[in-house]
C-alpha cells in the first residue's frame, strides 16, 4: 500500500497530495508545524505538542482549524491508513489560500491543514545513538521568533546542509556571546565537567522543545542536577558528555563538536540512561 496524506480534509495518495499555488504557507512560509514521534501506533509527548501548536497559531492570528478532539482523529488516522505503528507525524496548518500579499487576507479564509506520516527504524535508531552523532557550529542568523514553530527553516536547512557536507548530523548555531543556543533541529545539552546536566533556557531566542521539556521532568525524577545555563562550544568539547533532544532524535549523543572529541568521544553512561528513561516515559505516556 502507498503513503497516505490528509490535505484540507481529504485523504490521498501521498504522491497526488497538492496545496494550492496561492496557499501562504507556500509562499510566504506563513504557517506553523508540529512533528510527533509514534510510538505503538500512539502519540508521544501528545499534550506538549498540541500545547505548542495552540501557541504558535495564537502568536501568528491563526484560527485553530479544528477542535483538538478532530485533530487526533486526523493524526490517528493517518497513522492507521499508512499502517504505522513506529514512527513520526507531520501536522503543518498555514494561514490559507489568498491572493498574494504580505498582509493577512482582508475576507476571512480557512487554515489549510496537511498530515503526513513515515516510519521510523527503531533498530537503525539505536544503532546511530550507541555509535553517537558529530555537530558542528555556526553563526546564529535566525529571525527573532524562534519560539514559534514556522515552517521558514532556511537558516536551518543551510546549517544542516554545512553539517552534511561536513560528515555531522547536526549544526548549533552560536550567537553573538559566543554561546550555543540550539541544533538547526533540535536541542542541545552537555553535562559539564561539574556533573551538571545544562541546556539553554527558553528566554532565549530558541524553541520551546517539547522533548526537551520532557526530558527536564525524567531529569528530576531521576535525581539529577539540571541547570538551564547557557554553554559555549569550548564548554561543550570539555563536558564529560554532549547529547540533543527532539522529537526525530529523542535523546541523541553527541561525540564530537567541530571535529573534536567530547568526553572520551563516545556516547557517555547519562546520556544513554536518559535515552532510555525518556523512551520509556514516551512510551508509557503515549496516547
Amino acid at each position: 500500500m502507498g503513503r497516505i496524506a490528509y490535505v484540507n480534509g481529504r485523504y490521498t495518495p501521498h504522491a497526488e497530495a497538492a496545496v494550492h499555488i496561492e496557499d501562504r504557507g507556500y509562499q510566504l512560509a506563513d504557517a506553523v508545524y508540529e512533528v510527533w514521534a509514534v510510538f505503538d501506533g500512539k502519540l508521544a509527548d501528545a499534550e506538549g505538542h498540541f500545547a505548542r501548536l495552540s501557541r504558535s497559531l495564537g502568536e501568528l492570528r491563526v484560527p485553530e482549524p479544528m477542535s483538538r478532539a478532530a485533530l487526533t482523529v486526523v493524526l490517528r488516522e493517518v497513522l492507521r491508513r499508512n499502517r504505522i505503528r513506529n514512527g513520526m507525524v507531520y501536522l503543518q496548518v498555514s494561514r490559507g489560500v489568498a491572493p498574494r500579499d504580505h498582509a493577512f487576507p482582508t475576507a476571512p479564509v480557512s487554515p489549510a491543514v496537511v498530515v503526513t506520516a513515515k516510519a521510523v527504524d527503531h533498530a537503525a535508531a539505536e544503532a546511530k545513538a550507541a555509535k553517537g552523532v558529530s555537530v558542528i557550529t555556526t553563526p546564529e542568523n535566525r529571525w527573532g521568533r524562534c519560539d514559534i514553530k514556522t515552517v521558514g527553516l532556511l537558516p536551518n536547512v543551510l546549517a544542516k546542509q554545512a553539517a552534511k557536507e561536513r560528515g555531522a548530523a547536526e549544526a548549533w548555531f552560536v550567537d553573538e556571546m559566543g554561546l550555543v543556543t540550539e541544533g538547526a533541529s533540535s536541542n542541545a545539552w552537555i553535562l559539564d565537567r561539574d556533573g551538571v546536566l545544562r541546556t539553554r533556557d527558553t528566554n532565549a531566542n530558541i524553541l520551546r522543545g517539547v522533548t526537551r521539556l520532557t526530558l527536564l521532568e525524567v531529569i528530576r525524577e531521576a535525581g539529577l542536577t539540571v541547570s538551564e545555563k547557557p554553554f559555549s562550544p569550548a564548554e561543550a568539547v570539555e563536558a564529560r558528555e554532549a547529547f540533543i533532544t527532539g522529537a526525530g532524535s529523542l535523546v541523541l549523543p553527541v561525540v564530537q563538536v567541530d571535529g573534536k572529541p567530547v568526553g572520551e568521544g563516545v556516547p557517555g553512561p547519562v546520556a544513554k540512561r536518559l535515552r532510555a528513561l525518556y523512551i520509556q516515559r514516551a512510551k508509557n505516556t503515549a496516547v
